[in-house]
């Protein structure tokens, strides 16, 4: 067997549009969980109880099945229940819908790390719970907030390659085209996981960079603030 990328020359094209659209894919997915897991939050925290319930009832439905079944309910089960979306915006959805309550457990263990006494000062002084939320707890728990929520997205990163399940054209499903026609498997596979690494590598080293700029950017207001 021999290795030759000469033969992938004619299809960049299509394995770049492949990864375009899995960016766009991953980035709205990624916007719709962050938006729902801090309304989950939200609901946990200050809900009434049917809400928290009902919250609850959710997270533990979603952190119980395999992301595949529920691709596989939304795209092949719903639409006999008259709900028949693009493929595309079913992936996006069940994207969000599956990562939303790790995203709002990240944001709560964030919150829950920030020290009690912080908070209680701000109140002491006046402040109002917006400020407290701008001025001392995101400060304290985006820091703390990062790791974990880079972890998360380069996980739905990686999960996004089962959207070609469902025909979404993604990186995946493009790789599979192009295999389709060249036969050369090993090629298309080497190519696909080196930009698969190249870019969850780039998303955390951009996260740790972003990390850092806030934690010196704290650490400089707490010194000017003394």
């Amino acid at each position: 067997m021999t290795f030759d990328l000469g033969v992938l020359a004619a299809y960049v094209p299509s394995l770049l549009h492949g990864f375009i659209d899995t960016i766009w894919l991953c980035a709205s997915s990624s916007l719709l969980a962050c938006a729902l897991g801090i309304l989950l939050t939200i609901g946990r925290r200050r809900g009434a109880r049917p809400l928290v319930v009902l919250i609850d009832a959710y997270v533990t439905l979603t952190l119980g099945l395999p992301l595949l079944v529920l691709l596989y309910v939304s795209f092949y089960v719903l639409p006999d229940f008259g709900v028949l979306l693009p493929a595309a915006v079913v992936g996006v959805l069940t994207l969000a819908i599956y990562y939303a309550p790790y995203v709002a457990q990240v944001i709560q263990a964030a919150i829950d790390a920030v020290p009690k006494g912080t908070v209680e000062a701000g109140i002491a002084i006046g402040m109002s719970p917006a400020a407290i939320a701008r001025r001392i707890v995101a400060p304290q728990a985006l820091p703390l907030l990062l790791p974990t929520m880079t972890g998360l997205m380069i996980g739905l990163l990686k999960d996004s390659a089962l959207l070609s399940v469902i025909s979404v054209h993604e990186f995946m499903f493009a790789a599979k085209s192009v295999v389709s026609d060249t036969y050369a498997p090993l090629e298309v596979y080497f190519v696909v996981a080196l930009v698969y690494w190249a870019a969850t590598a780039a998303l955390n080293h951009a996260t740790r960079t972003w990390e850092h700029r806030i934690a010196r950017t704290h650490a400089q207001g707490v010194a000017s603030g003394r």
